[in-house]
């Protein structure tokens, strides 16, 4: 039966144009469908607000929220469909803005067994004074997605690690160690852990511009670890999407030392709002099972649901 189904995209994050690109991919197919389709852009601020409402009257049957980092992805739009008893794809509120808190995050990981790095949360003011580990390690926003800010300070690096005059991403700074190794990702359908893809930037490290700028990245699926590794990784990107309490579909970014052998997988974060543009890694993984791009942005519109 064909449905009205309003599609969120752009929206205010630093993530907007993948955001634009993930929308048109999903719109494009759920028109292919059957349905009807409305593309929506949200603005930030109480007018966006006002506005997102107004465009979402008369109620939609269901809204696919393609939407990428802050305000789209931490929950806040997720409450407000919730307000309107809209039914959206991906997961809930509670499960969004968990997983963007990256600090909270890692402590329900911790909690659920499985191993993370270590890390803690300092002050733009703090890490500007001086190192607050050994280098090598990680310096990331606390709640953006896509490695939007994240910097890999390294011995010899003469700059500090933020300059909190242009940091632009509020005063927590999540400092980690840095893992040496492999790059893999692991998408999540439901209760289904798809495929593990390790990610081999050709320089530098896997950051926003190796993710969504074509050629800079090679996707090898599935990833070439031995199989008890990819057994690992499988089972734990399933049990972080339970932990956290995902719906529909999330992915799970891990680092993996062979120097440490199976010991050496770590999980870094969930991401609840996947990408789903060409070069995104769990159509991909959806496409190498037979799952047809088309049919999986028709499955997540079948399990859209309100908290």
């Amino acid at each position: 039966m064909a449905k009205r189904v309003a599609v969120l995209m752009g929206g205010p994050s630093a993530e907007r144009d993948v955001s634009l690109t993930s929308g048109a991919a999903c719109a494009a197919s759920i028109r292919e469908l059957g349905h009807e389709v409305i593309e929506i852009d949200p603005k930030l601020g109480e007018a966006g607000v006002v506005a997102l409402v107004q465009a979402l009257t008369p109620k939609p049957d269901l809204v696919f929220n393609a939407l990428h980092g802050r305000w789209g992805e931490d929950g806040c739009v997720q409450g407000l469909l919730d307000l309107l008893g809209v039914p959206y794809t991906h997961s809930g509120l509670l499960a969004s803005a968990m997983a963007m808190d990256k600090p909270m995050a890692k402590r329900l990981f911790e909690s659920a067994g499985l191993q993370v790095p270590g890390g803690f949360v300092v002050s733009c003011a703090e890490l500007a004074a001086g190192d607050p580990m050994a280098r090598p390690y990680v310096a990331k926003p606390f709640n953006e997605g896509s490695s939007v800010g994240v910097r890999i300070v390294r011995e010899g690096d003469n700059e500090p690690a933020v300059d909190p005059q242009a940091w632009g991403f509020g005063d927590r700074v999540l400092i980690e160690p840095f893992i040496a190794g492999r790059e893999l990702t692991v998408g999540v359908m439901g209760d289904r852990p798809l495929a593990v893809t390790e990610l081999r930037p050709h320089r530098g490290f896997y950051d926003y511009e190796a993710k969504y700028t074509e050629g800079r990245t090679e996707h090898l699926v599935p990833a070439p670890v031995p199989q008890s590794v990819s057994d690992s990784a499988l089972e734990m990107a399933a049990a972080a999407h339970r932990v956290l309490g995902c719906r529909g579909v999330s992915r799970a970014d891990f680092r993996w030392n062979p120097e440490e052998g199976d010991a050496g997988l770590y999980l870094l974060e969930v991401n609840t709002q996947p990408g789903m543009t060409p070069l995104s890694l769990v159509p991909e993984q959806a496409q190498h099972l037979g799952i047809a791009f088309t049919d999986l942005v028709g499955w997540m519109l079948e399990h859209a649901a309100c908290d």
